[in-house]
């Protein structure tokens, strides 16, 4: 049996695009609930990039296997942006990596959720990241390491568009290009915000970031990072790419649109939990979100010229 032949053994079964939304749906209620309790992390920044990694570990993307988290032939994921940390904690309970009632012991002593993602305290992490700007490196290494030793995995790097102002991203990205790595994906969580402001204004440069990454040599597209279908259609696509890496620039909301964070106009709450009356506002925000979702996907009802007659 060959690499890809075992690989595909082990493929997830994949959600529909309304059941993925649903577990998108659930996994943000649990990023408010678990920061909001721990006092601190950064939920707005894990709730802009939620929609993105529930597609990959739920949508059919990721090969893995959390019974055997060091599986050599599984994908590799890397929260590059690591303050991201609550995202990742929260897809990797629903993958069954651990208890999902671990997730209210975020940032306590002892737990292995750190604030930052750590590979020695939890399985299922690839990479201990949160000094930005280096998990894009580690991913290429990833991805050349499977080119040497001939295996068939690919490797998804999730990085932030404020972490795109540091050099070793733009290192990396040449690296990546001049080695060819179709194995390599990243995804850009463009969410317009970082730590000290509004992108544009602490770096205006980025701009015109999709331009910038084709010059680098990269297969680069666009999608809005909050649309599930378009989301799982980038993901799925960017895998017919193999002679050159690949970048899916996703438009975001960090905080994804909810008031409490839309409120703060320097940096949507970044690196703040929400107290208890924010939270609150939050998961009815969110709950009204998910509602306008399911009945937008409702099919329109089917009336006949009978019914129509009756109405009148």
């Amino acid at each position: 049996m060959n690499q890809q032949e075992v690989k595909d053994q082990r493929l997830p079964s994949s959600r529909t695009v309304a059941e993925l939304e649903d577990t998108a749906y659930r996994l943000s209620r649990n990023i408010l609930q678990m920061t909001t309790e721990a006092g601190s992390g950064h939920p707005s920044s894990s709730l802009s990039a939620i929609d993105v990694m529930t597609a990959l570990y739920f949508g059919g993307i990721l090969h893995y296997d959390p019974n055997q988290p060091e599986w050599p032939g599984r994908d590799r994921f890397i929260l590059s942006k690591g303050h991201a940390a609550p995202a990742l904690y929260a897809v990797l309970a629903e993958a069954g990596y651990f208890d999902p009632e671990l997730l209210l012991t975020l940032r306590e002593f002892g737990s292995p959720l750190e604030g930052h993602p750590n590979m020695r305290a939890q399985p299922g992490v690839e990479a201990s990241t949160g000094s930005l700007g280096q998990g894009l490196s580690i991913g290429l290494g990833h991805a050349l390491a499977a080119q040497v030793d001939n295996m068939a995995y690919r490797v998804y790097v999730l990085i932030g568009d404020g972490e795109a102002d540091e050099g070793q991203i733009w290192e990396a990205a040449l690296g990546a290009a001049k080695y060819q790595t179709g194995n390599l994906t990243a995804v850009l969580d463009y969410n317009k915000y970082q730590q000290t402001g509004a992108v544009n204004d602490v770096m205006p440069s980025l701009e015109p970031v999709a331009d910038k990454w084709e010059a680098f040599g990269w297969d680069v597209r666009e999608m809005d990072g909050h649309n599930m279908a378009e989301v799982l259609a980038a993901l799925q696509d960017v895998r017919r790419v193999t002679n050159q890496p690949q970048i899916i620039i996703a438009h975001t909301l960090k905080g994804r649109g909810l008031s409490p964070f839309e409120g703060d106009a320097v940096n949507r709450k970044h690196g703040e939990p929400l107290d208890e009356a924010e939270l609150a506002t939050a998961l009815a925000e969110l709950d009204d979100q998910h509602a306008t979702t399911v009945a937008a996907a409702l099919p329109e009802p089917d009336y006949t010229a009978e019914d129509r007659h009756g109405e009148i």
